[in-house]
């Protein structure tokens, strides 16, 4: 598919190119009319005209999309009111320059084949009326000349559509490569998440292998000891004391459990995969932009650590969410030199904050979090506007 020369080129660029199109009109017009006058006045004012329908073709530029007949049309019209200036005013005028732009739109507009069949015809045309308007000879040199500044200009159209299919095909081979890499991510998110479902869903099959097990046997024993109870009350007695401590194990077991099962998916995840989840979610709550920056590789954190950064960027999100009126949010997350700390830091372009981070539960419960791990938190304005929340945690020697 043919692209226009505001596809390729820029607007400014397209406007200078409009700007030297209408220079390079008006020269030739200057130097035609006033240094070369025409013998008569109907002459002169039909090259006026065919300046002016020059220039009023030069406006209507037609889209790479639009019909060919169209564009074809319009370098036709172009090439033969040139030509009809020359032939109408021969000599070595500036009239053959003003094939340069119907050259460069038979190069961007049209098939390869057929835009150099245009520049050839062009060439022809100038040799031609040099030819018929002076001599032959003169026709030969204007051949030769025109023919290297018209294969000129046609080489530099060219290598402009080569590059602006090249920049085209590098866009959409990294559109390609973009959603690729989200549905790998996405697929490692959904492969960890099966495998923490799967882990819970043995917890439960163990639940109710031993807790299920365990009560059975119990409600059995109990009404054994309740047949027992009017004719052999020790016996009883003892029965009742081995299922009270039957019961006592399986309570046991099953707040063991239950404590497994309660925690949330994000702290059997990685912590990567955790702040991903967390950001898609917030991302799709709020509307807001999360420019997110995650370490590729990251160091086997205790689960300390990983559970601290995790609660302090849902913390950070959590007040952004509630506080901030904002309407894009920073979330990085990095390694120390040497990687002997782990930092993450949250800002963004709301209100602000009050100084030193001061704030309800949330802040305190993280500042006691980072004063366990030996870890450090900063709460303060962001430099620009908004909020910053920087929570550092020591790691190796260092913690």
């Amino acid at each position: 598919m043919t692209s226009s020369p505001e596809d390729i080129t820029t607007r400014r660029e397209n406007a200078w190119f409009r700007v030297a199109s209408y220079v390079i009109l008006v020269a030739a017009g200057v130097v035609g009319l006033r240094f070369d006058p025409p013998a008569s006045a109907l002459v002169r004012w039909t090259i006026l005209l065919l300046l002016v329908g020059i220039g009023m073709l030069q406006i209507w530029v037609p889209k790479g999309g639009s019909p060919l007949w169209r564009r074809r049309l319009q370098i036709g019209l172009n090439g033969a009111m040139v030509a009809a200036l020359m032939f109408i005013q021969p000599g070595w005028t500036m009239y053959p320059v003003l094939f340069i732009p119907p050259i460069v739109q038979a190069i961007l507009l049209l098939p390869l084949r057929e835009g150099v069949a245009w520049v050839v015809t062009f060439t022809l045309v100038a040799a031609m009326t040099f030819a018929v308007g002076i001599n032959l000879g003169e026709g030969v040199v204007a051949i030769f000349l025109y023919g290297v500044l018209y294969a000129f200009i046609a080489a530099f159209a060219s290598a402009l559509t080569r590059v602006d299919a090249a920049r085209r095909e590098s866009q959409r081979l990294l559109g390609e490569l973009q959603d690729a890499h989200e549905q790998l991510q996405a697929g490692a998110l959904r492969m960890e998440e099966m495998a923490v479902v799967e882990e819970r869903n043995r917890l439960a099959r163990e639940m109710h292998d031993t807790l299920g097990h365990r009560l059975t046997v119990a409600a059995v024993q109990l009404e054994a000891a309740q047949r027992l109870c009017p004719t052999d009350a020790g016996r009883a007695t003892r029965m009742v004391g081995t299922v009270r401590e039957q019961v006592q194990e399986a309570l046991r077991e099953l707040r063991a459990t239950v404590a497994t099962l309660r925690t949330p998916v994000e702290a059997d995840l990685h912590l990567r995969s955790a702040l991903r989840r967390l950001v898609d979610q917030f991302e799709g709550a709020t509307g807001m932009t999360v420019h997110r920056v995650l370490p590729e590789a990251l160091p086997e954190l205790p689960d300390a650590h990983r559970m601290a950064l995790f609660r302090a960027a849902q913390e950070a999100l959590t007040n952004v969410q509630k506080h901030a009126a904002a309407t894009q949010v920073w979330l990085v997350l990095s390694l120390g030199e040497g990687a002997d700390a782990v930092s993450l830091l949250v800002s963004d372009d709301g209100n602000g904050v009050v100084a030193n981070g001061e704030g309800g539960f949330g802040l305190v419960g993280l500042r006691e979090r980072a004063d366990l791990l030996g870890g450090e938190l900063h709460v303060e304005p962001r430099s620009g506007g908004g909020t910053q929340l920087s929570f550092r945690l020591p790691l190796g020697e260092s913690a």
